[in-house]
């Protein structure tokens, strides 16, 4: 099967992901760069997955519903594909080719992770099928925030009301996603910065900033002075 593949050309913005087990601090960091980049005049789109367009947002209610337990596993692949297919065509590609830097919470990489080391679905599968959803979309920098799920799950644990249902899935299933992660980091590490999430919130957004900025300066979007 040969991947349908529109985005595989070069874009003048900055798509920036943010991957990891539970608990490791994806949307926290995001927001805090979000606004030191914000500040210094870069234009940024802030977005998640599943989510990110009211279509996908549908979706990401569907697949996080702790009713949804029966969920088949290929329904759950092909329910992020279609949320995903939907933010690359109507929000991350149109910011990237507009010069903006699009930072996301979770994106491809958390459906080999979770449904492919998680879950056990054939990886070369679940490849040719993200490459269909993104039409070949790939990060320019994705950022592996890394922790022990032990201690990743209990930091999302006073969040009952943010508890979902990938979070309430076995110890041994969240610890084959997060060895998923470190595999995937150490397949592309021009593409992947891997960061000691067990530290402060400061230190690493420290290393967070300086990950992104080499990036935008490499692509000359960092302003100068």
């Amino acid at each position: 099967m040969t991947p349908y593949c529109p985005h595989t050309q070069a874009y003048p913005g900055l798509f920036v992901t943010f991957e990891g087990p539970e608990g490791g601090g994806k949307s926290t960091q995001l927001a805090t760069l979000a606004d030191f980049l914000e500040a210094r005049g870069v234009s940024v789109v802030r977005t998640r997955e599943p989510g990110g367009t009211p279509i996908g947002e549908q979706i990401r209610r569907i697949l996080l519903d702790h009713a949804n337990q029966g969920m088949h596993p290929r329904a759950e692949v092909l329910l992020f594909q279609a949320s995903r297919a939907q933010h690359v065509e109507e929000l991350i590609c149109p910011a990237l080719e507009q010069g903006k830097v699009v930072l996301c919470d979770r994106y491809a990489d958390s459906t080999l992770a979770y449904q492919g080391y998680g879950r056990g679905t054939d990886l070369e599968t679940l490849a040719q099928v993200v490459a269909y959803a993104t039409g070949g979309l790939t990060p320019d920098l994705t950022l592996l925030l890394d922790l022990p799920v032990e201690e990743g799950l209990r930091r999302r644990q006073p969040l009952l009301q943010q508890w979902n249902r990938l979070d309430a899935e076995t110890l041994a299933f969240h610890r084959r996603v997060r060895a998923g992660y470190r595999r995937l980091a150490e397949q592309e590490p021009q593409r992947w910065v891997v960061i000691d999430a067990r530290r402060s919130v400061d230190e690493v957004q420290a290393e967070v900033r300086r990950a992104v900025v080499e990036r935008l300066r490499q692509k000359g979007l960092w302003p100068p002075g």
